[in-house]
């Protein structure tokens, strides 16, 4: 019986050794190893292997999409937890709904009246449009290894934002169909003077 336990052990532990295999990789990964973006120890992430067989004109769109995707959703994660600590007390519509009366997160989407709909879109196409908001050269002027520093710190959060915000909608859309589901009244737990 112990030999049999024994053996097990061994066998589970050899299962977590490193294993020596050759790196291979294609010209066509290997062509997008060094873009900003790829960080140790995961390098060049592409799990989906959108990036096989792709020009670089492809992939300069692929990063572009995720970048504006990664800006949206950086937004997005702060206009979903900005509203739980301060409200600007607006009117929206005025004389018949306020900002202070509009509930957080899904709740809201019933609560805004169409007006208020169209001032939105209103506003992000405008800016969408324009480009306000930009720096007046369009590239920030700083010195190459910064510039790809920052570069690369911007897609991560991003990305972890995209992540954030996904939590954030299936967290609010549970609590909303089953409220007080995890215990609490609130969505920022950890710092509940926040509420006080």
């Amino acid at each position: 019986m112990k030999t049999a336990i024994l053996a097990a052990l061994v066998g589970s532990a050899a299962a977590f050794a490193p294993v020596q295999t050759g790196r291979t990789a294609t010209s066509i990964a290997s062509a997008f190893e060094n873009e900003i973006g790829a960080l140790a120890p995961t390098g060049f992430f592409d799990p989906a292997k959108l990036s096989d067989g792709i020009s670089q004109e492809k992939f300069d769109q692929y990063r572009l999409s995720e970048l504006k995707h990664g800006r949206a959703a950086m937004l997005a994660v702060l206009g979903y937890v900005a509203p739980e600590t301060y409200r600007f007390g607006y009117d929206l519509i005025p004389g018949e709904l306020s900002t202070r009366d509009i509930p957080n997160g899904v709740a809201a989407l019933n609560a805004i009246p169409f007006g208020g709909w169209v001032q939105m879109i209103a506003f992000v196409g405008t800016v969408e449009a324009y480009g306000w908001f930009t720096s007046p050269t369009g590239v920030l002027d700083l010195p190459a290894d910064i510039l790809a520093k920052r570069q690369t710190s911007e897609l991560q959060h991003g990305r972890l934002a995209m992540l954030a915000f996904l939590e954030l909608i299936r967290h609010d859309s549970q609590n909303l169909a089953q409220p007080g589901f995890d215990g609490y009244d609130n969505l920022i737990t950890g710092l509940p003077f926040l509420y006080n």
